[in-house]
């Protein structure tokens, strides 16, 4: 190694993970990028990973989400984009899936390949994913495990994009939303029909209960 090298600068080029036992040092406070939204603002500011691709010929989302440990959509999501997508469904072997503290069902694994649309070059990628009967996503969700082998990175520098593979010049923006709160207000529970027969068939009302309770 080159003497004029220090510890400290091979340090800078190399990954570093986080030990509660490190030494803080030279705490520098980080640069912000863009304009800061005024004070008590900031939670309605920001934007999802969620873009569109197409998938059995027909639009999809799909949220780009590095913090998620499975691949999967919802049942209910599935036959909007495949009809009778579920009697394709590949076996599953039983295991526990968990998401925000609840547990989720699987039906089975779907192979798909969708394809993720550019005015230069379009890509396609093979995806499985976990098929779940309590899923209420409206969009597939890719977890961080394909992210990382087809070299999926998300970029926040400025604009936010991301790039596919090692052709980090060919840029896939994500679509502009709306930076609003949805409000919350009082309304009549509207319960999917199809939920009803096929799960609630069986289930029963305590008598004790009062009529809005129910409701």
């Amino acid at each position: 190694m080159n003497d004029s090298f220090e510890v400290k600068d091979v340090h800078m080029h190399l990954q570093q993970y986080s030990d509660k036992c490190m030494d803080l040092i030279h705490v520098q406070d980080a640069k912000i990028q863009k304009t800061k939204p005024a004070r008590g603002n900031v939670y309605i500011a920001g934007s999802s990973c969620i873009t569109n691709i197409v998938i059995n010929n027909r639009e999809a989302k799909i949220h780009l989400d590095s913090g998620a440990f499975f691949t999967c959509a919802g049942e209910y999501y599935l036959e909007k984009i495949y009809t009778n997508g579920k009697d394709k469904l590949m076996p599953i072997e039983v295991r526990k899936f968990r998401s925000s503290s609840q547990n989720m069902h699987p039906l089975g694994i779907f192979e798909a390949a969708m394809i993720f649309p550019h005015p230069v070059g379009s890509i396609r990628l093979k995806v499985e994913f976990f098929i779940m009967n309590n899923c209420a996503s409206q969009h597939f969700i890719l977890e961080n495990y394909y992210l990382n082998i087809y070299g999926i990175d998300i970029d926040n520098h400025k604009d936010s994009y991301f790039t596919i593979g090692e052709n980090k010049t060919q840029k896939f923006a994500f679509p502009l939303e709306k930076r609003e709160i949805t409000v919350i207000r009082q309304v009549k529970n509207v319960i999917n029909e199809k939920l009803v027969s096929d799960k609630l068939i069986k289930a029963q009302i305590s008598p004790e209960l009062t009529p809005e309770i129910k409701e």
